[in-house]
């Protein structure tokens, strides 16, 4: 007899090693998190300073910014964090193909607004270099944008993980972390949303 059969702790398969592993990396998945925090913290803070501050916010012949096309693609980028909620609850319910199309429906939803964000950059009168506006502006919306892309990508992944077979075995650290992540994104795009289109 092994000694692993002796003494269940050792069994590294168990689901309580799995769920006690699982829950060490969403832990640190969670510290990875803050730490983004504090990028985009600093950021907000950075943007708000300098528009209290210099009297020559706005590029020049810019007046402000359209709200309409950015309003709607917030409401997409919001809406999907119900989406894809609604994706992990299939899952927990073992419903592998109401998952994946819910999941499916978020990616396409992540898609529409970078297509609506790169859309919005083209018809912008102002560049990356026209002043502290234009060069704020871009940083803040593109780095968001390559969250917004590295949240679709990891869904992908997380899609295709969704057909090898007992994928879920061992937990579903995956999904769960990809979805706080895409949580993370939409609270992160709403202060933005609130910053440099409300606050105009």
């Amino acid at each position: 007899m092994s000694t692993a059969n002796l003494d269940p702790t050792l069994n590294t398969h168990s689901p309580h090693a799995a769920e006690h592993e699982e829950d060490h990396r969403m832990f640190g998945f969670i510290i990875f998190l803050l730490s983004e925090s504090v990028i985009f913290l600093s950021f907000f803070v950075g943007y708000t300073v300098y528009k209290t501050n210099l009297t020559d916010w706005l590029p020049a012949g810019v007046e402000g910014l359209e709200v309409r096309e950015p309003l709607i693609n917030t409401i997409v980028l919001v809406s999907s964090s119900f989406v894809i909620y609604f994706a992990e609850r299939f899952l927990h319910k073992e419903n592998l193909w109401g998952f994946r199309a819910f999941w499916l429906l978020t990616m396409a939803m992540g898609s529409f607004f970078l297509y609506g964000q790169a859309v919005e950059w083209m018809g912008l009168p102002f560049g990356f270099t026209d002043g502290v506006f234009g060069g704020t502006f871009y940083l803040l919306t593109g780095f968001h944008g390559l969250h917004v892309m590295t949240g679709v990508l990891l869904q992908g992944i997380m899609l295709g993980r969704s057909f090898l077979p007992n994928n879920y075995a061992g937990g579903e650290f995956g999904v769960a972390a990809t979805s706080l992540f895409w949580h993370f994104v939409d609270v992160i795009w709403i202060i933005l949303f609130i910053l440099i289109y409300v606050w105009q």
